[in-house]
């Protein structure tokens, strides 16, 4: 029989050998938990870094004539600027330091528009609520109400969002000052304010549980607020409200005052408080921002 050709023999396929198949089971089970553990840490770093972007935004909130404007103005223009009834939000970027740059947006305190600043939650990273301290004590229920809109939707954020920081400004503060008070204008500020807040939405609250309307608790003519919740402390949601308990987070006060252009040549004296003006709250916005 004649020999066949090198070049006519049949191709021999070389085999192919699936590695995986011979894998023990042992470790295919641990490259499965590393595949999944690093999708997982990819997720928590993107997450962090869309966190980041969005929000830098404080939104300066509360009822009118409470100094919202003022505050503004200093922070933004470093200069207190005539103020009046703001009809429409303000804005501006500002410095914190030279590589932190925020944006202030001053919410309208009117009734009737106040509640622009849900368009503002997205991007906003820290709410700071200003009321009177000089006048708090007869507007009390007035500023509860408004402060009652606040904390209801930040308690309705979704999951997927995380909430604003809240900070409560207790303006005014040096007007607090007389001879016949004794510590610090912003201490007794904060104190009192504190005070009467928790005492007036503690009154919501228990209308609320006893199915009352809390309409008449607030701004004459205002819109009926009975089914708004965000006054929830304790384990089951039905302690006596205290900032401290409140279930939406941590609320810090802090005491300020914004002194017109026309008194500071005589604004500082050795009887002045040191911490008088927004330097507490520049040094809040610093850590916090």
């Amino acid at each position: 029989m004649s020999a066949i050709p090198e070049d006519h023999r049949p191709h021999e396929t070389p085999e192919v050998l699936d590695a995986i198949a011979f894998a023990p089971p042992q470790t295919l089970l641990a490259a499965s938990l590393g595949f999944a553990l690093l999708l997982v840490l990819a997720f928590i770093v993107l997450g962090r870094k869309k966190s980041k972007s969005r929000g830098n935004a404080l939104l300066l909130v509360g009822p009118m004539d409470s100094g919202k404007t003022a505050i503004f103005s200093r922070l933004a223009y470093a200069q207190t600027l005539p103020t009046h009834t703001s009809l429409q939000a303000n804005a501006s970027d500002i410095s914190l330091t030279p590589s932190k740059t925020i944006r202030i947006i001053d919410i309208p305190g009117h009734p009737r528009i106040r509640n622009q600043f849900t368009d503002h939650l997205s991007s906003a990273k820290a709410i700071a609520f200003v009321v009177d301290s000089n006048s708090v004590s007869r507007t009390g229920p007035a500023v509860a109400e408004h402060l009652h809109h606040i904390l209801h939707a930040l308690t309705s954020l979704p999951p997927s969002q995380t909430p604003p920081l809240l900070t409560i400004l207790c303006n005014k503060s040096d007007l607090l000052k007389t001879s016949t008070t004794s510590g610090p204008a912003s201490s007794l500020a904060t104190n009192r304010v504190k005070t009467i807040l928790e005492r007036e939405l503690e009154k919501r609250r228990v209308a609320q549980s006893a199915s009352v309307g809390v309409e008449g608790l607030g701004e004459e003519n205002s819109e009926q607020t009975g089914e708004l919740g965000g006054l929830e402390c304790g384990s089951d949601g039905n302690a006596t409200f205290r900032f401290e308990d409140w279930e939406g987070g941590e609320v810090v006060f802090l005491g300020t005052s914004v002194r017109p252009e026309s008194e500071k040549a005589s604004e500082v004296s050795e009887k002045d408080e040191p911490d008088a003006g927004l330097i507490a709250l520049e040094n809040w916005l610093e850590d916090n921002m």
